[in-house]
């Protein structure tokens, strides 16, 4: 696990902008980490002035770096405390995505038979449903939460990384290594985990990559149609609540910056795939 681990840091380190996004996807990390710490008000906290006089709309200033919304709040700190929420459900749902994605594709494309033949149903049941009204349904039945999201995501996302999988594993057990391995008397089980699986680990990494950009982006998206997690920040939340107050257009430093911060991240993770992409596809090294 730890070979394919250096081999993708290794791959984006390579390239120029392999090297600044994953500086940039770091950075973040930090971000979210450290958030709370260092956001310099509490994001839910009404803001006053010497007077006494609510802070309201007010524009970017010494006081407040990023300004203040309809009801005095900071938005810098909102957006350092939205962090942890994107890259909580970016990381948490691409792992869980992979897991499931590969196992399922793994199964299907060694054992084959009747075997594949339900799995690839399966799969494709899930990749007939409608991806963002599946989730608001399942949110709108348990109740709107941050792991409820993440399980909404991850029991859909996982179709094309099984596809992909099957496919890689279908042309892998018929090379020589497994023939192999089989004569030397290793069970299925070993073969399958020992031999194959470490074979499709770049194109398992690379569907982290897709698979969290995806997930910050829906996750986004749900909290900017009202359906986030009421006790929870995030950068969807922030540009719905401008939204909802009708004075986004009045208070574009309310609007601008978690935008740019969702282009920033999913830009970050998406370029960190496209440099990892050449172990992936050795001919794009040429590219």
């Amino acid at each position: 696990m730890l070979k394919p681990l250096r081999n993708f840091l290794a791959a984006i380190c390579e390239s120029r902008a392999g090297r600044i996004s994953l500086a940039v996807f770091c950075a973040c990390a930090l971000i979210a980490l450290l958030g709370p710490l260092i956001a310099p008000y509490d994001p839910m906290a009404r803001n006053y002035d010497a007077a006494g006089k609510l802070v309201r709309l007010a524009p970017p200033s010494a006081q407040h770096w990023l300004g203040t919304t309809t009801l005095g709040r900071d938005i810098l700190s909102q957006m350092l405390w939205g962090a942890r929420s994107a890259m909580i459900v970016g990381l948490v749902t691409s792992i869980g995505v992979v897991l499931i994605g590969v196992n399922i594709g793994l199964l299907s494309g060694f054992l084959g038979g009747r075997v594949d033949a339900l799995l690839m149903r399966i799969t494709d049941i899930f990749l007939g449903v409608p991806f963002l009204p599946f989730i608001i349904v399942i949110l709108s039945i348990t109740g709107r939460s941050t792991w409820t999201i993440i399980f909404a995501m991850t029991i859909l996302m996982w179709r094309s990384s099984a596809r992909v999988i099957r496919a890689q594993v279908l042309s892998l057990k018929e090379m020589p290594f497994v023939a192999a391995a089989r004569i030397s008397g290793a069970s299925d089980l070993a073969i399958l985990y020992r031999e194959i699986a470490p074979n499709v680990m770049p194109i398992a990494l690379l569907n982290v990559a897709i698979a969290m950009a995806w997930a910050i982006i829906t996750e986004a998206s749900i909290g900017f149609l009202g359906f986030g997690d009421p006790d929870a920040l995030s950068w969807g939340t922030i540009i719905y609540q401008a939204y909802a107050s009708q004075t986004m257009y009045r208070a574009p430093w309310w609007v601008i910056p978690p935008g740019v911060a969702i282009m920033v991240l999913v830009s970050s993770v998406y370029f960190i795939g496209r440099a990892y992409e050449r172990v992936v596809n050795p001919r794009l090294a040429t590219a």
